[in-house]
């Protein structure tokens, strides 16, 4: 039996990231902040790393897991910031990080005004590149799970329908390694923006056992058409497009990730909290050894659980990642479904205190302590699909597909 040492390998994307901060939070739409001409006085901007491989692989760090951080960097100040930043949070030398000499390293402005969704300036830089020579198998060989996010914004990943990112998951998944992928929304005008990601996820999903992306991101790639029609909708009327999202809506996109092949089908839904889907314990059985302990209690599950209240929100840059490393690492103890998605959710909250993706996160044993408390503050979550109900506890709803 190989001995496992890691506990996540938190691989893909990687960003150095400046978030101006806001002195006025009276905004309510970014239309009235970005008019040409306008000057607006900011004071100091957080610098931290973004991507993936930081938000949730710090976060996951934070929270006690046992982690490796695997991206690629340019040899440039950029890239001697992001591994600077990360040794110095670590405490140690963060020796997954590689350097490409022949492109630049990666970065984002996040404009992120109190109150209102983030839009990103993003430069994608060595992301670009990166691909299955890049990843350190070796090193995979000793963690029970390998996380891999935000492939849209990487080039090399998503060229000829995936062909280098399904070579990647194909390896992990033979290693005996529970695999797990999120991604990122791109520019629709972009490359990626306008590639079918249907065919994509076809043939890599039967290589993920937990795919846990956004609910917008997940729509938009599936369904770029019904995903315009709810946002134009959303738009007009000045609302978030989750709200505007039928449990039968996220129902759908489940059974189509599921038929691609996924095990465990998670959507962050922003501030209506998460929900998860999934197969039975055939499926399950075959999710790697870091799979369920509990196959009965997890296999052929649905629900929704809504988000924590956070009074003063400070920035919601990160937090879906913070949702995503709440949720590996109570399904890593082990964590009943409930639970998972309950910690998961609490994470995503505690990353809102703060500018930066995980600053305001806290330790295991934070997330326990909210979880227990039982005046704890929830936002409202209502479904009126049919075929949705609450469960006893009426913090939490339960989906028609719930065996439970």
């Amino acid at each position: 039996m190989r001995e496992r040492t890691l506990d996540v390998v938190a691989a893909g994307h990687i960003s150095f990231d400046m978030t101006p901060q806001f002195r006025k939070s009276s905004y309510r739409t970014l239309d009235e902040v970005l008019i040409p001409g306008k000057l607006i006085q900011v004071d100091q901007p957080t610098i931290a790393t973004g991507g993936t491989v930081s938000n949730a692989g710090l976060a996951l760090f934070k929270l006690g897991v046992k982690v490796e951080f695997m991206a690629k960097v340019g040899d440039d100040m950029f890239g001697n910031a992001i591994i600077e930043m990360l040794n110095n949070k670590t405490g140690r030398i963060c020796r997954g990080i590689t350097r490409n000499k022949n492109a630049s390293s990666s970065y984002t402005v996040c404009i992120a005004v109190p109150g209102i969704d983030r839009i990103f300036l993003h430069h994608p830089g060595t992301n670009d590149t990166f691909g299955y020579r890049d990843v350190d198998f070796e090193v995979v060989k000793k963690t029970k799970m390998f996380s891999f996010g935000y492939p849209p914004l990487m080039r090399k990943l998503y060229l000829h329908e995936g062909e280098e990112l399904v070579r990647i998951f194909k390896k992990v998944k033979s290693l005996g390694v529970t695999t797990v992928m999120d991604l990122a929304l791109p520019d629709p005008a972009s490359e990626a923006g306008r590639l079918n990601w249907n065919i994509i996820f076809k043939k890599v999903l039967p290589y993920v056992d937990i795919f846990f992306p956004s609910i917008e991101e997940t729509l938009y790639m599936i369904d770029p058409k019904k995903h315009g029609r709810i946002k134009e909708k959303a738009v007009s009327r000045h609302e978030d497009m989750v709200d505007h999202l039928s449990g039968a809506d996220v129902t759908s996109l489940s059974d189509t990730l599921l038929d691609y092949g996924a095990a465990i089908v998670g959507l962050k839904c922003s501030h209506r909290g998460c929900y998860v889907r999934t197969a039975g314990k055939a499926s399950l059985g075959r999710m790697g050894v870091a799979k369920p302990g509990d196959m009965d209690a997890w296999a052929n599950r649905e629900l929704w659980a809504p988000s924590y209240h956070v009074k003063n929100i400070v920035s919601a840059l990160g937090s879906g990642d913070s949702a995503y490393a709440g949720f590996l690492t109570a399904f890593l103890k082990g964590k009943s479904v409930e639970e998972t998605l309950r910690c998961a959710n609490i994470v995503g909250a505690q990353s809102l205190r703060a500018y930066d993706a995980s600053g305001g996160i806290g330790t295991w044993k934070d997330v326990e302590c909210v979880a227990k408390k039982r005046d704890a503050k929830f936002n409202p979550l209502t479904i009126a699909t049919p075929g949705w109900r609450r469960a006893n506890n009426n913090n939490l709803w339960r989906g028609p597909h719930d065996g439970k």
